[in-house]
């Protein structure tokens, strides 16, 4: 038991240390934000790589994310009505293993070493599955356990693509299904889906779904209304079923960067824009959801630069934090993009800067996600160096959502420094809690200099881990200069308990 515990101490060392105290200014940097990237699987990155290489891919990646203070990774699980985990519905995915059907050798499950790498690192992680897609233009076989060669009467295809009839009623239940397996059997964060909803339009192409109107229209004359009825549908029940299932996983959505573009007699609110539209070609009302509180998050994907003609992120970001901030709104980055566009005031820094002060100083803007991670991790034109120095210098606890929880967790107990073999300590016990929501789930160690200033948790600058496990080991020097250090516990939704105080000399 005893080498056990110096393992455990060795694996903690290794993923969580003490942050040194930076001098920024406070407004900045906030102790509540929402830090995402994404890792998808849909560009191939992983294809045929193999467990090892694969796991060493991952490894880097999150361990880079992590020095950048990233707090929740998007991994995407599901592309085409497949699986980048083990499922008893649909085949193994080709984006994984090269060939759809097709086991993983030697044998793993890449959700759940996922959901075990970002725990260890105080990241959340959200499932990301593509809900209609059914098999992309590159694809040229289909494994016999595919639900389109089970069911192809439920499908269409379209510009190369086959996809899940939205309007069909089956269809939204086995998405459903989809989704609370996943969320039964993982110990996920949350479940995501991005911009896919009816498939993006191509000139002279029509959707082949008159039959399925007819057969389904629910009394609504208007094709259009009709669409984003089902759609819309979708996501209320996705949203039901995920929290019947787990009431802690949040159901997140990254949609189109346009809602509607601004129309002189239009009853629909829009953008100054003239690009692809949610509301009108992709049939994704997503103002409807945020409304009437379907989904818990929202990233709408704004990657286009300051100043661009059909769609100004200025606008745009403008637009959202207008009209969409009834739950948390995330701006979707695109990291290439910033930074590799000039700052219109001053050519000779990127957009980097400005989009960060726009993200922080307008209202109802909860963080940012990052397309890509892979571009993160290369720090394209600097761009994780800027997080590392500049704009994420410290940690950040998820945003709070009190619309699904807002009692917090008791305080620990018995908070004491303990000398170990290896160095001085700090151990805590977990708090009691009755059902899951009530559980501490990890805690934030804080230090300061003072007793006075031990009182003021607000400045995440004296944030020296934020962790899982209930001891952290502490920077001895000769033992003669006192520090506060401050010890609380949050639960899944990271509500905060009140804070456990023990001053040591260090």
């Amino acid at each position: 038991m005893r080498k056990n515990l110096l393992l455990s101490l060795i694996l903690f060392m290794a993923t969580t240390a003490v942050k040194a105290q930076v001098e920024l200014p406070l407004n900045n940097y906030p102790k509540r934000e929402f830090r995402g990237a994404w890792i998808q699987a849909v560009n191939g990155q992983f294809q045929g790589m193999g467990r090892d290489k694969m796991q060493q891919n991952l490894t880097n990646q999150l361990n880079k994310l992590a020095q950048c203070h990233v707090n929740t990774i998007i991994f995407q699980v599901r592309v085409e009505a497949d699986a980048l985990y083990e499922s008893s519905y649909e085949p193994w995915s080709r984006y994984l293993t090269g060939q759809q059907g097709k086991a993983p050798e030697p044998y793993w499950d890449p959700l759940a070493w996922m959901v075990e790498q970002c725990h260890q690192r105080g990241m959340e992680i959200h499932a990301w599955i593509n809900p209609y897609r059914a098999k992309t233009k590159g694809t040229t076989e289909l494994s016999a356990k595919h639900p389109y060669v089970q069911n192809p009467e439920r499908f269409f295809s379209y510009d190369g693509l086959l996809l899940f009839d939205p309007g069909l009623p089956d269809n939204r239940q086995y998405i459903c299904k989809i989704a609370a397996d996943i969320t039964r059997r993982y110990d996920i964060d949350g479940l995501h889906i991005d911009d896919y909803f009816y498939p993006y339009p191509v000139s002279g192409l029509s959707i082949p779904d008159d039959n399925t109107y007819r057969s389904h229209k629910n009394a609504i004359n208007n094709k259009d209304d009709w669409r984003r009825y089902n759609v819309n549908l979708l996501i209320k029940e996705l949203h039901e079923t995920i929290h019947r299932v787990k009431p802690w996983v949040k159901f997140g959505v990254s949609p189109f960067g346009i809602y509607h573009n601004a129309q002189e007699g239009s009853p629909i609110v829009g953008s100054k824009t003239s690009g692809l539209q949610n509301y009108d070609q992709l049939y994704a009302d997503v103002l409807l959801w945020v409304n009437n509180g379907w989904v818990d998050y929202n990233v709408p994907q704004i990657y286009w630069e300051i100043g661009h003609k059909a769609a100004d992120y200025d606008e745009l970001i403008h637009w959202w934090s207008r009209y969409c901030s009834r739950r948390p709104l995330v701006i979707g980055q695109d990291v290439e993009r910033t930074v590799r566009a000039a700052d219109l005031r001053n050519p000779s820094q990127n957009q980097m800067p400005e989009k960060f002060r726009l993200q922080r100083t307008l209202p109802g803007i909860a963080g940012s996600c990052l397309w890509y991670s892979a571009a993160v991790v290369r720090d394209e034109g600097g761009y994780a160096t800027a997080l590392q120095q500049t704009y994420q210098t410290t940690p950040a606890l998820q945003p709070s959502m009190p619309f699904i929880d807002s009692k917090a967790p008791k305080k620990v107990r018995s908070l004491k420094a303990i000398w170990m073999p290896d160095g001085y300590y700090l151990f805590w016990t977990a708090p009691k809690g009755k059902s899951e929501m009530d559980k501490a789930k990890q805690y934030v160690v804080y230090r300061f200099r003072s007793k006075h200033e031990a009182k003021d948790l607000n400045d995440p600058r004296h944030i020296v881990g934020i962790t899982r496990q209930n001891f952290i080991k502490l920077p001895y020097e000769d033992g003669r200069t006192p520090y506060y250090y401050v010890v609380t516990a949050i639960d899944r939704l990271q509500n905060e308990s009140k804070a456990a105080t023990k001053r040591v000399k260090l």
